[in-house]
Formats: structure tokens, C-alpha cells, sequence
């Protein structure tokens, strides 16, 4: 979802300082005939949140008849769509199937008469799902008691669940609308369902997923554990508490799930970048595996001062990234401040991913590009490949750990491999190595980390496990 970054930006020079400034007025000067008749409309965008029935955004009759709203003085651009007060009675096409987000770019005070084409939820078929069969509402009304409110939670389970008896690591994410059907979403889709259920046709074997519906209105208070004296918020200790303490109990008892923090992550963009910092740092019992996509941290300093304080990066392993083009001049700043606090804070350097995106945007679709690269390097997914049992046949390498060079202890086969593959934790193929006669092999051009050796004989592969000093 888009943050208040941008409006954040223009809305303090509102006032607080000097400078051009300039209104805008939305006016509806059309709308479908299935619109009810005395229907409230909303506008919801970047500069509230994404609230869409907020009451301090409700369009008003003019003269003409016509709804209209005049949003404050500002500057720069921002982006926003128009409701009756739900995401299921969202603008449409003409269809009612799904459209991109409106944009607007801030002049000298202006007028932008809107035609509004159709609505989701009552032309046409609302838009086609494009939820994959391995998506599932868990509940429409999941009870939040530490908030004292429910939610809808999705739940992604790999394409093997119903087959197996695996145990699987679970991520869960925030702005379960936006995860997996554009039908729901606001601003576009991350396409999780799609993206995951490509890296299991691949071979690799993918977590479970969680995706939590943000609460509308309640969104920046619950994506928030401090206030903000512009914006309020302060209910991220409780939304935290509820995803930690209530939610992850239920799936583990009703799920073939791994339950240890080593296979538990969490995952957000923008404010939700936030709140999975936070979740990171108040519970690294119960989350290791932190996805944070352009964060929020200019919401407010008290997230540097909290994790000096108590972050334990033990198990921590924190993807991070953000696009040089977010509207936001201090976001791959604050960003770049944060990952060196977390390092000098005892977090390594192998378990932390910072990544600046030359031209991303603060979206749904920058952060739907990212994320598969993300949960590999996070869960350090495999192609299934697996330490084969027994070396006694075709032989192993050794010594392992090595840091320069490999040799290789013959079998009872006593012949060399005809080809050997190192292939890193993420799947990626690194380094090959033919016709291996003669031994040692040099390694120093490999990286540290964890590697599978996968041998080829002439009808036999073998899979070993070697870490790289």
C-alpha cells in the first residue's frame, strides 16, 4: 500500500512553512446508473491512509448536484481512488473489474472533474478473482482481542500441503488484501499465490502463508507503535501482541506448521515495513525472518532509540530494500542508518540484505518484484535438494568447512565425478567444474556462506552439504 510519506512531505510545509500552495478540488461529474441512490462517496488515497470510508473525506453535493471535495494546500503528486465507504464497493471499470490507482500532480489551484465508470461490487461480476485454488479465506471475522475488533485472514498453503505430510515455515504478512487477488486489493497486488507456486514448480519448497486484511481506518494506528503528533497511531504493541500471542497459536494448532522461530518470518511494506521492524525487535522468540519493504521509519525517531535498546539479532535475518524513487528524499537514508544501527548491534553481515532498487516506486508492484527474492534469501529456500546418504560408493569432498581448496576421497566405485555443480542456498547455480581428475579444486573465488556440491558420475548424482570459510 502507499504510505503517507509523500503527504506527510507536503502537509508539514502546509504548515509550517512558506512557499507555493495550492488546492485541489475533486468534482464527480458522472457515474453509473447502478450507483444507490443518496450513496455516499468517499475519496481514500496516500494522504489518508488508504481509509476508505473515512469521514473527514466524505464527498458533498455542490450546487450542481455533484459530489466534490476540496483536499488541503499541498505539493507534489498523490495517488487515490474513490469508494462508498468499503474496498469491496471500490471504483471499477465499466465492468466493475479492477483499475489502477488515480494520480494527481499539485498546481496552482484547480478543479479535476472524475468520471467514475462502474463499481466492483455492483457492475458486472465485481471483477474476476484471480486468488489462486491454494488461497483461502481462514476467516472473514478472525477475533483481535487485544484490539477488541476481528479481521479477515487469508492463508497460502504450497501446492504439496494436501499430499504430504510435511511440516512447513510460515511468513506472515500485513495487507492481506493487497497479497493475492486484485479483486480485494486497492493499489494492485503482490501476487504472492502466483509468485510462491512459481518457485514450487521450480522445485523449491515454499512456506506457508498468512496474510492479515489492515483494518481501514485503523490501519496507520495499528501498523504504528508510537505516535506521531500529526497522524496519531500508537496500537502496533497490540496489533503485534495479536499477530504473536493469538493468530500464530491458532495456525501452529490447526496446520502442519514449524513452529520454532527459525521458521517464522514476517513481512510488510511501508507502514507494515514498520510494524515488522517492531515485531522483529519485540519478539525475536517468535520471528526471525524479517521482510521489510520500504519502511516507514520517518513515522517516528523513537524506532532507532527502541532498537538500540532491545534488539537481539541472535537468529535475526532481515531483508530490507526500498527504490531510489519513493517520493521520499529520506527513505533510502533512513534505511541505510537503520541496517548500520543493526549491525553495529551484533546483526552480521550474512544475515542482512539492503537493496535499493534503481527506479522503484513506493508500490505494490516495485514490492511484488521483489518478493521472491526476498523470502528465498529470507528462508533460505532449496530446489529440494538434499545431502545424499550414503558416500561410501561414489565418495565425498573434503575438508568441510574449507576456505581455499576441496579434495576428493574416492569410493568403492573408484572413479572421479564427470562434473560438479556448487549451487548456492537460494538455488542459483554457481560455479561448475569439469572432467574432475585432479585434485584439489580451488574454491576461493566462492563467497562465504553454505553451498550443496551435487556431483555427476555416469549414472549417479550425489548431493553434499559444504559451507565455504
Amino acid at each position: 500500500m502507499k504510505s503517507l510519506v509523500s503527504f506527510a512531505a507536503f502537509f508539514f510545509l502546509l504548515l509550517y512553512a512558506s512557499g507555493i500552495q495550492a488546492q485541489v478540488t475533486f468534482k464527480i461529474v458522472s457515474f453509473p446508473g447502478s450507483t444507490p441512490q443518496n450513496a455516499t462517496i468517499f475519496i481514500a488515497g496516500s494522504f489518508n491512509g488508504w481509509s476508505p470510508g473515512d469521514p473527514a473525506y466524505t464527498l458533498t453535493l455542490n450546487d450542481a448536484n455533484q459530489p466534490e471535495i476540496t483536499l488541503p494546500a499541498g505539493s507534489g503528486s498523490i495517488e487515490f481512488k474513490f469508494t462508498r465507504g468499503s474496498w469491496e464497493s471500490v471504483e471499477g471499470t465499466e465492468n466493475g473489474t479492477f483499475i489502477p490507482n488515480r494520480t494527481f500532480n499539485y498546481g496552482n489551484g484547480q478543479t479535476f472533474e472524475i468520471t467514475i465508470l462502474g463499481w466492483e461490487d455492483m457492475d458486472g461480476a465485481g471483477g474476476n478473482s484471480t486468488a489462486a485454488p491454494n488461497v483461502h479465506i481462514m476467516s472473514e471475522d478472525f477475533a483481535m482481542p487485544q484490539l477488541n475488533r476481528t479481521r479477515r485472514i487469508w492463508i497460502y498453503l504450497p501446492p504439496d500441503y494436501d499430499t504430504t505430510s510435511t511440516s512447513y515455515p510460515v511468513l506472515y504478512m500485513h495487507d492481506g488484501q493487497n497479497l493475492f487477488d486484485v479483486k480485494t486489493s486497492f493499489s494492485g497486488e503482490w501476487e504472492v499465490d502466483e509468485s510462491l507456486n512459481a518457485l514450487y514448480n521450480q522445485g523449491y519448497n515454499v512456506p506457508i502463508v498468512v496474510g492479515i486484511d489492515n483494518g481501514g481506518s485503523n490501519r496507520i494506528d495499528e501498523y504504528t507503535p508510537w505516535k506521531n503528533n500529526h497522524y496519531g497511531g500508537g496500537d502496533g504493541e497490540k496489533y503485534t501482541a495479536f499477530i504473536a500471542e493469538t493468530l500464530k497459536p491458532y495456525i501452529d494448532s490447526h496446520y502442519r506448521t514449524l513452529v520454532d522461530a527459525e521458521s517464522t518470518g514476517i513481512m510488510g511494506s511501508s507502514l507494515g515495513g514498520l510494524i515488522s521492524h517492531y515485531a522483529m525487535v519485540a519478539y525475536p522468540e517468535i520471528f526471525s525472518k524479517i521482510g521489510i519493504f520500504s519502511p516507514s521509519y520517518w513515522f517516528s525517531d523513537t524506532v532507532f532509540s527502541y532498537t538500540t535498546e532491545h534488539f537481539n539479532p541472535t537468529s535475526v535475518r532481515a531483508y530490507m530494500m526500498c527504490g531510489n524513487n519513493e517520493g521520499d528524499s529520506d527513505m533510502v537514508p533512513d534505511m541505510q542508518e537503520m541496517a548500520t544501527l543493526l549491525q553495529n548491534s551484533g546483526l552480521s553481515a550474512s544475515n542482512i540484505r539492503v537493496k535499493v532498487v534503481p527506479g522503484g516506486q513506493h508500490n505494490e508492484a516495485s514490492w511484488k518484484q521483489q518478493f521472491s527474492e526476498a523470502v528465498k534469501w529470507l528462508f533460505q529456500l532449496t530446489q529440494g535438494i538434499e545431502e545424499s546418504p550414503d558416500k561410501t560408493k561414489t565418495g565425498y569432498f573434503y575438508p568441510n568447512p574449507s576456505s581455499d581448496q576441496l579434495y576428493f576421497k574416492v569410493g568403492t566405485l573408484n572413479q572421479f565425478p564427470e562434473h560438479i555443480d556448487f549451487i548456492a542456498e537460494s538455488g542459483t547455480l554457481i560455479k561448475t567444474f569439469d572432467h574432475c581428475s585432479t585434485f584439489p579444486i580451488s574454491i576461493d573465488e566462492l563467497k562465504q556462506g553454505n553451498y550443496i556440491i551435487q556431483a555427476y558420475y555416469k549414472r549417479t548424482i550425489t548431493n553434499q552439504m559444504f559451507i565455504k570459510k
